[in-house]
């Protein structure tokens, strides 16, 4: 049981953080968008991850470190164009949270008055590959998730797979709260300056991680 909590504790204090998928994942809970699928998505993902780093994934890394450089310019490619995105929504504005009495759950009724427009429908194709990228093109994934994490669940010995246990519990607790915990932050997300604002505070978190990555490549 103790291994499993230590497996609990490590997998949270590993994944809760600001990052470029927690971000893409409070977004998409917000908006009430396809979240199922984003959530069962990262949760399987970071399950994988673990179980590859409790087998010994670990170990191919470390002898082909090119590998997590490749992984660092695809990502900070792809949360480059992402953040540039954010950006210009964030410019130019339009988005706005169509609510109604049952829509955001603790909402004064007498907040819900006026015109609002239906936020744009992402199509599910798009979101499964935008979730995928921003798990599987995070370099910091394989360096925490899968070698950090894989080196501590060794030294629990037989009881290893107990850790990984723990961790894959957390990642699942983790990303369904914050899924579909998010949509009750919709009440303050009514009007497109709010939007604005989250997509400005989206570009930069996702602009300074694709800089951030690459910092240590160039630096040498």
């Amino acid at each position: 049981m103790l291994t499993v909590l230590a497996g609990l504790g490590l997998g949270l204090s590993l994944i809760v953080a600001i990052g470029a998928q927690n971000v893409f994942v409070l977004r998409q809970g917000i908006r009430r968008e396809h979240v199922i699928a984003v959530v069962v998505i990262c949760a399987l993902s970071d399950a994988a991850l673990i179980v590859a780093g409790v087998a010994g994934l670990g170990f191919v890394l470390s002898a082909a470190p090119w590998l997590v450089v490749v992984a660092r310019w695809a990502g900070a490619l792809f949360l480059a164009v992402y953040g540039i995105l954010a950006a210009r929504r964030a410019w130019r504005g339009g988005e706005e949270l169509r609510v109604d009495g049952t829509d955001i759950a603790g909402t004064d009724p007498s907040m819900l008055q006026g015109p609002t427009t239906t936020l744009p429908r992402t199509g599910l194709a798009p979101v499964i590959l935008t979730t995928l990228a921003l798990t599987w093109l995070n370099p910091h994934v394989y360096l925490d998730t899968v070698l950090m994490l894989g080196s501590i669940a060794a030294t629990h010995g037989d009881e290893r797979w107990l850790f990984a246990g723990g961790a894959i519990a957390a990642s699942i607790l983790w990303f369904t709260a914050l899924g579909f915990g998010a949509r009750y932050l919709g009440r303050w997300l009514r009007t497109p300056r709010s939007w604005r604002i989250l997509d400005a505070v989206i570009a930069v978190v996702m602009i300074s991680i694709a800089i951030s990555l690459v910092v240590p490549v160039l630096g040498g």
